[in-house]
């Protein structure tokens, strides 16, 4: 695939793409130093971190499944959801996992693993990774 491929998938470049890498570098400490703060459990944390990681079993069914679930997963919308719902009910547990889900979507987002098009895994709306990077 040509460089082409990365502008029609919206793919972020340069400056802006280091913005939003360091957007989730900041959310993931932040969300982890409010857990500490919050005196979560660690091993919940630990736990369910990588939870939202499960949804590239939907890759079995294909790239365009694959890709709606691993985003519905790695989205702000959800995790913000149960936060406010958390706040508002007082409960301790579903504040505890919106604060681990926005850290794993915080940490992936930093390490450059953004949301998926249908064209594969690897192109996501912060460029291309993996094979799909192709040569230097």
């Amino acid at each position: 695939m040509t460089d082409t491929t990365i502008t029609e998938t919206g793919a972020a470049t340069g400056g802006v793409r280091t913005l939003l890498r360091l957007e989730g570098l900041v959310l993931f400490l932040g969300m982890t130093l409010l857990y500490y703060q919050w005196e979560g459990s660690w091993l919940v944390y630990v736990l369910l971190f990588l939870v939202p990681d499960l949804s590239f079993a939907a890759y079995l069914a294909g790239p365009r499944a694959g890709a709606i679930a691993y985003n519905a997963a790695h989205t702000y919308l959800a995790p913000v959801v149960l936060m406010t719902l958390g706040f508002a009910a007082s409960a301790p547990l579903v504040l505890s996992i919106a604060m681990i889900w926005l850290a794993h979507i915080g940490i992936d987002r930093a390490l450059g693993y953004g949301l998926k098009y249908s064209a594969g895994f690897g192109f996501t709306h912060l460029g291309r990774f993996g094979k799909a990077q192709g040569p230097a």
